[in-house]
């Protein structure tokens, strides 16, 4: 399989420092926590942690409704033993990529449940044309077309997620 480069490694650095910027100003004097959820967002977190200059709390959770190269979603499977205490704390929920909207909207009703002061929502992808469940991310970095993306996170059977830029997976 070939990778065609749709977001550069460049490009991605900057969108993240503009993230940064937005989320700093909107959490200044506020107990943040940023939850990211694994393992898509791992990367993404690293770099956008290391651009807000503000105290802030991370923590991971463990969530998954594909597997593969499936453009279907089955069932959100949470893993309890990743699940962070975030009473009283505002969250920003950090995910790789806003498809159908299933695992973002799941995810942001179990950490209200977990007693947050709030919850929002912070994507690096928006894909385009999937969306089933009406959720606006309150950070997005890129908007995407309905392909299948690989790269800076995102994987393909727990491959490519290491490429230091997103791009569409062509067999």
């Amino acid at each position: 399989m070939a990778v065609e480069p749709l977001i550069d490694e460049s490009s991605i650095q900057h969108r993240l420092e503009a993230m940064g910027r937005e989320i700093e100003d909107d959490y200044r004097d506020k107990p943040l926590t940023i939850v990211a959820v694994l393992t898509g967002s791992l990367i993404a977190l690293a770099d956008l942690v290391r651009r807000i200059r503000i105290p802030l709390r991370i923590a991971l959770v463990q969530a998954s409704s594909y597997r593969g190269k499936t453009t279907t979603a089955t069932t959100l499977v949470v893993n309890e033993a990743f699940a962070p205490d975030v009473a009283g704390r505002d969250v920003l929920l950090l995910d790789d990529i806003l498809d159908t909207g299933q695992t973002l909207s799941a995810l942001v009703q179990h950490i209200e449940d977990r007693g947050a002061a709030s919850v929002r929502t912070a994507v690096l992808l928006r894909k385009i044309g999937r969306q089933i469940v009406p959720i606006e991310p309150d950070y997005c970095g890129f908007v995407i077309p309905d392909v299948f993306v690989v790269g800076y996170g995102l994987d393909y059977n727990d491959d490519y997620r290491h490429l230091p830029f997103v791009g569409v997976l062509r067999e």
